[in-house]
């Protein structure tokens, strides 16, 4: 059992909730709860860590059978709770690796129904996206370099699992996606505050991307300039947009439900 904070292995684990520069050398994160623990692949499932008290649960260790020793540590409670990020934790955490997905896995699909997310800040945000794209069918999730980390661990949590199924790419510049879409005829929408189009008033049913930027600034005119069509989301009262959340749900629905 580790009994002390100075262990090598919690040092790491500290490290890797704190710093998306030790996630990204390591090529590993860290999630937690049990929900998190059942969900991920066991093919990117690296370690396991536990706290004394949630191991003596008979009905804990039952939930652990299967987990070699090797891949398996008991943690002393007071060392747990300096090694989680979450200010009650459920008792378990896993070390976990990072997966790798090219354009072409993004694309792999007849007709591709895509989110691309520029500059997104907020961790929470960009979880809620993951967790409502699986639920709306989306097929794939391409990021701006200056979106937050989809490793931060409040975004692990927000995506409530959907993190380990939507496959994601995250590229320094649009433009050679922009290419290839264009290629594959898959047409592209802008979220935009100019938009003239009403969102539903589109079809949606063949390859589509919807563009959502960033929750102050909305798209960059260099990204929104690329897309085949401005859309808009009408609204009552004095608000000019919603939370790029909220905005991304509203149209992946929409696009589900035309496509039943």
């Amino acid at each position: 059992m580790i009994n002390s904070t100075s262990n090598k292995q919690i040092k790491n684990l500290i490290q890797l909730q704190a710093k998306s520069k030790v996630r990204k050398e390591q090529g590993l994160f860290v999630t937690e709860g049990i929900k998190m623990y059942r969900e991920v692949p066991e093919r990117r499932l690296i370690k396991t860590y536990v706290s004394e008290s949630f191991y003596n649960k008979e009905e804990n260790r039952k939930l652990l059978e299967g987990i070699s020793e090797r891949n398996l540590e008991i943690v002393a409670d007071h060392v747990f709770e300096a090694a989680a990020d979450t200010k009650t934790p459920q008792g378990i955490l896993c070390l976990v690796k990072q997966e790798e997905y090219v354009l072409d896995d993004i694309l792999n699909d007849k007709k591709p129904l895509l989110l691309l997310l520029e500059d997104i800040q907020d961790p929470g945000n960009l979880g809620t996206i993951f967790r409502t794209a699986e639920g709306a069918g989306i097929t794939g999730i391409i990021m701006s370099s200056k979106t937050a980390d989809i490793y931060n661990p409040k975004t692990i949590r927000s995506t409530m699992g959907s993190l380990y199924r939507m496959p994601f790419l995250q590229v320094k510049e649009f433009e050679p996606v922009l290419d290839e879409l264009k290629k594959r005829e898959i047409r592209t929408y802008a979220a935009h505050l100019q938009g003239s189009v009403d969102y539903t008033a589109e079809d949606y049913t063949g390859g589509s991307a919807f563009m959502i930027g960033n929750e102050g600034n909305g798209l960059s005119e260099k990204l929104a300039s690329q897309a085949d069509v401005y859309i808009k989301i009408p609204m009552s009262g004095q608000l000019e947009s919603l939370n790029a959340a909220i905005a991304a749900a509203i149209l992946m629905f929409e696009a589900r439900r035309q496509r039943g």
